[in-house]
């Protein structure tokens, strides 16, 4: 990902205007399970959302998402809200994932909102909670710890 964010002008730009959907168009995993990303309606951050699709069941029987789609999302989404987030343009590198599985998480759209809880010269920690029906239901949680790394660098 690094290799692809390290335009710093475009980078810059992008982080400007908010666009996190050219960032999620050069991610192509993001792309392949059905990452997107939109303003929440209530005015803080971002709400990330989960596409319900047929190649991300991991359990065909209940039937429910792979855990790994749903960690690759929530990691998705701490990263690009940590981009957005951050005091200037930075290129988050994750250092250590801790994810809490609640519930199953059917097919059906996932939603994800992120919390930058600290960020320091150069590690920063996000946390991450999705849910599908309702948000006081997650069906996963997640810590992230990030190096902060320059563009360009």
């Amino acid at each position: 990902m690094a290799d692809s964010f390290g335009d710093t002008e475009w980078l810059a730009r992008t982080r400007a205007s908010g666009d996190v959907a050219a960032w999620l168009a050069r991610i192509p995993y993001a792309r392949r399970i059905g990452v997107s990303a939109a303003p929440a309606e209530d005015g803080e951050g971002l709400i990330f959302r989960l596409e319900p699709r047929e190649d991300n069941v991991g359990n065909r029987l209940l039937p429910a998402l792979h855990g790994g789609v749903v960690a690759a999302f929530m990691e998705t989404a701490a990263t690009l809200d940590l981009m957005l987030a951050a005091r200037e343009p930075r290129l988050p590198r994750i250092v250590d994932v801790s994810i809490d599985y609640l519930r199953s998480a059917r097919v059906v759209p996932t939603l994800a909102r992120c919390e930058l809880m600290r960020e320091g010269r150069r590690l920063a920690n996000v946390r991450v909670q999705a849910w599908q029906q309702s948000e006081d239901v997650p069906v996963a949680t997640a810590r992230l710890h990030f190096v902060l790394g320059e563009p360009g660098a």
